[in-house]
């Protein structure tokens, strides 16, 4: 709350752009100023910046709510407590859809729909209310120049045809997801504090961060003294102010995370960099082959990020055509799973197949171990890596 622009406090705009002329911008700001410092800055008397920090504090206070009162919020207006995936199975289990005001998570590795689903409930976000959307714009960080403005206008057709039955209407869809393509933490982090008043003008009904892993492990390298302080200090700040914007204005805030392979001597290395059948031995551990595993992919940034976090998806694969999610973390659902496919219209749950692959280890959200390769694949990868007696390359797995 502290974040809360001094503008939204209801201070006088002369005295907000006097304060602004000193970089004093939200309530926070203000409010770490000494009375000597803001009698100097704002040309008051002692008793008139007295007067102002009890106006500042009570608009940054978080104000006290019963739970009846909470409860009859979300049953009165519905649409300002979930943003429904459409994928129905999941949206029942998490009593709704995506929830607002808090941050979800999705995590896998790549190749799983992480930023296709993101495109997808994009173009949730600004449908009607009616249809189960939130009728609002949409923020689209991209910090790995992953968003496809042509893969949007596919979902959206494919998805709703009767909808968007003219360009028309996929156009003014289009003009109502507003991308950033920010590729450092400084920038990210500029941006996420610039929010507040462009969600108010602009209407925006959904915040997207694809990726936070991303600038985070370029920048920070854990290895080196006072770098994963820093970076702490970063993910802590970013998504302080995340959970702020989402409670202040009840809108989902959804992030996207890459996954990291902890080591048994308690290293951690990107899973990314490892190879295919390295992530085979990995993932499956002692239930393939009956010998000690060595280590397990999981979600990346570590276990405290893993609390900043309200709700977290997993996508891993399950076999070549098929993925599976789970609801690894929520304060309203079970640890449930979904098998799906990605389509022209985005995901796409296969409701009603078998899922006796289902395996549940520990309940740290943070230590979760993440399929990062079919495990039907593993003698291709094996046989693969042998040479072979006929002196030819099999190339096909060179597409794995």
């Amino acid at each position: 709350m502290a974040a809360k622009k001094l503008r939204r406090a209801r201070l006088s705009q002369e005295l907000c752009e006097r304060l602004s002329r000193h970089q004093i911008t939200t309530c926070q700001d203000f409010l770490c100023l000494s009375l000597f410092e803001l009698m100097k800055v704002t040309g008051q008397s002692y008793y008139d910046v007295q007067k102002l920090l009890c106006k500042v504090s009570r608009a940054c206070a978080p104000k006290m709510q019963t739970a009846y009162e909470m409860k009859l919020r979300k049953s009165v207006n519905p649409s300002s407590a979930f943003l429904s995936t459409t994928l129905h199975s999941l949206d029942k289990v998490l009593h709704g859809g995506v929830p607002c005001g808090s941050l979800t998570e999705v995590t896998s590795p790549p190749g799983c729909g992480k930023t296709q689903f993101c495109i997808m409930v994009s173009v949730l976000a600004t449908l009607p209310v009616s249809m189960g959307g939130l009728d609002g714009a949409v923020i689209y960080i991209d910090t790995e120049s992953a968003f496809s403005a042509e893969r949007l206008i596919e979902i959206a057709g494919n998805r709703f045809p009767a909808y968007f039955d003219s360009n028309e209407k996929l156009f003014c869809m289009t003009r109502s997801i507003h991308l950033y393509r920010e590729l450092t933490c400084g920038s990210v982090l500029k941006r996420i504090m610039s929010l507040e008043e462009e969600i108010i003008s602009k209407k925006v009904k959904l915040i997207i961060i694809d990726s936070v892993a991303s600038v985070v492990r370029k920048e920070f390298d854990t290895k080196l003294q006072g770098n994963l302080a820093e970076r702490s200090n970063f993910l802590s700040r970013g998504a302080s102010v995340l959970k702020y914007l989402a409670e202040e204005f009840s809108i989902p805030v959804i992030l996207t995370n890459q996954i990291t392979t902890s080591l048994s001597n308690g290293l951690a290395i990107q899973a990314d960099l490892v190879s295919p059948a390295d992530d085979l031995s990995l993932s499956e551990g002692a239930s393939g082959s009956g010998k000690m595993e060595s280590g397990w992919v999981t979600a990346a940034l570590g276990n405290t990020w893993s609390h900043s976090v309200n709700t977290r998806l997993i996508l891993q694969y399950h076999d070549l055509p098929t993925r599976q999610l789970l609801v690894a973390k929520s304060p309203v659902a079970p640890f449930s799973a979904f098998l799906y496919t990605i389509e022209k219209s985005g995901l796409v749950l296969q409701d009603g197949k078998d899922q006796t692959n289902l395996t549940w280890e520990g309940t740290n959200p943070a230590l979760q171990t993440i399929r990062v390769r079919n495990t039907a694949l593993k003698d291709t990868l094996l046989d693969a890596s042998l040479p072979s007696t006929s002196g030819e390359t099999q190339s096909n797995t060179s597409n794995l």
